[in-house]
């Protein structure tokens, strides 16, 4: 099951702690230390730091990861913590795309069935208050188009692999030079295409005399 197992015991003061990491520094690591030093003093809070590592906020040990430093970017924070929370809650995201439009009746019941029942209803009730607040600090229009973005980018050399050389001698190539039958580093070259429309003839004197014809034009 992929669904984050933290939950908060108190959901009120979510926007202002996101907006209150958001304000300041990244810490070395996060410890209770730190969360007192930005206002979160309360044993509920703590709950904080378990959450973050769930969504990718910090690593096992409490050092921000490059997600948090993204999160610190006013610009890009909610479509980041969109994105945390499809990876932590990976599991309602496949049941439903909109998972964030779900109300709490149906979150816990689907917590539930996710849950096997191995989760208490008030530990299930707090994980699906959890989600909601988290869902409404995150910025969802803004995170699928970091997400469209992110899935059409292709690096140049895919992209040059992937494209075709159509170019053949004697046409114009992209950079206004024009590629010939010879290397340009020997000189500019000409190509001619001669067509021969021979007369249908089961006498192969005919076509022996065309091509004789030919040579002696060509020659001279």
């Amino acid at each position: 099951m992929t669904v984050a197992e933290a939950y908060l015991m108190k959901t009120s003061n979510v926007d202002e702690f996101f907006n209150s990491i958001q304000a300041g520094q990244a810490p070395e690591r996060f410890t209770y230390k730190f969360l007192e030093q930005i206002g979160f003093s309360s044993s509920n809070d703590r709950l904080y730091i378990k959450l973050l590592k769930e969504l990718g906020f910090l690593d096992p040990s409490g050092v921000p990861t490059q997600r948090y430093f993204e999160f610190l970017d006013q610009s890009e924070a909610g479509a980041v913590l969109a994105e945390a929370i499809v990876e932590s809650y990976s599991d309602l995201f496949t049941i439903n795309k909109k998972a964030y439009e779900m109300t709490e009746a149906t979150l816990v019941s689907k917590l539930k069935t996710l849950t096997q029942g191995k989760k208490s209803q008030i530990v299930v009730k707090q994980t699906a208050k959890t989600f909601i607040k988290l869902c409404d600090y995150a910025d969802w229009e803004a995170y699928e188009i970091r997400k469209g973005a992110a899935s059409s980018a292709k690096p140049l050399e895919e992209e040059l692999k992937a494209t075709p050389d159509k170019a053949e001698e004697g046409t114009p190539e992209s950079n206004g030079r024009i590629k010939t039958s010879e290397s340009l580093g020997r000189g500019l070259g000409l190509h001619y295409n001669i067509q021969i429309h021979l007369p249908e003839s089961r006498d192969s004197k005919v076509y022996d005399a065309i091509f004789e014809a030919l040579r002696k034009h060509l020659a001279g």
